[in-house]
């Protein structure tokens, strides 16, 4: 007898569980691949209190074990490559091609921030010279929860480049996928790379909807979005602004430009910290 093919359940990824909407609303994935989850505004509610219970204990950690668990992430997309670039070909219509280079380039980029995990204090902070009797450094310090709006033109390295360098440096992340399928790919791996529960959280639906949601929501700390539309830019900037939310916004660029390194770096990673002044006396 022929066998039926058993299809994928698309899910996003809330506390380190695969979870449904709570509304049960889906919505048609591109070229046919199926029905992804529509987060609704408590999805989003969910997802930032587990972003934010988690931020505690995932900054605490050593910078070289983040560094470690971010390696364990590159490890699983590279094991899983032949699979996800036949469904970013499938679902983006890239050739394969260039399905498989998105892969290689965003295994590439979760190396680099790894390797950003035990240098970005020493490189952002300081020891500074000051007239008087004190010592006077500054330390970096994670911002805490960030929003990650993922962009259109690189369903998974764009994914990879803005969710990685706030958990570099110890923030904790709540993205909304731009690829849904591809997204409920990368749950898995995030699911296997040794990522603590509620560290990083994916969501699927419509960006703008949740956008409004996340970057009015007082215990989200900074927003960051690399479509570079400027309307969209400003509608983040007037929402940010009653909580004094931190908006950073690149881009927009094209496939090409996610797979050099000009999207990647120590920018990137700074963007989500914040630095603070220590004073204290000689001698004490």
């Amino acid at each position: 007898m022929p066998r039926l093919t058993v299809a994928k359940t698309a899910k996003m990824l809330v506390n380190g569980q695969f979870v449904r909407s709570e509304s049960g609303r889906t919505f048609e994935a591109q070229n046919g691949l199926g029905q992804a989850c529509l987060a609704s505004r408590k999805d989003v509610r969910d997802a930032v209190r587990a972003a934010r219970s988690a931020q505690p204990a995932w900054a605490a950690r050593t910078p070289v074990n983040r560094g470690q668990v971010l390696y364990r992430l590159a490890e699983m997309l590279e094991a899983r490559a032949s699979g996800f670039a036949e469904l970013i070909s499938r679902e983006s219509g890239l050739t394969k091609p260039r399905a498989k280079r998105e892969v290689e380039a965003a295994v590439d980029r979760a190396v680099h921030y790894a390797g950003w995990c035990d240098k970005a204090a020493q490189v952002l902070g300081s020891v500074n010279p000051v007239s008087g009797p004190f010592f006077d450094f500054s330390v970096v310090e994670p911002i805490g929860v960030v929003a990650v709006l993922a962009p259109s033109a690189s369903p998974l390295v764009g994914l990879v480049s803005l969710c990685l360098p706030p958990l570099a440096v110890g923030s904790t992340v709540v993205a909304v996928a731009a690829s849904p399928m591809v997204a409920t790919e990368f749950a898995e791996v995030v699911a296997t790379s040794d990522l603590p529960p509620g560290s990083l959280n994916l969501l699927t639906g419509v960006k703008g909807d949740l956008a409004k949601t996340l970057v009015e929501h007082r215990d989200v700390d900074a927003i960051a979005d690399a479509d570079g539309d400027d309307d969209f830019r400003r509608v983040l900037v007037s929402g940010a602004a009653d909580s004094l939310k931190r908006v950073r916004v690149w881009g927009p660029f094209d496939l090409a430009a996610w797979h050099s390194p000009s999207t990647q770096g120590l920018d990137w990673v700074e963007a989500f910290v914040e630095v603070k002044t220590v004073w204290h006396p000689v001698g004490m």
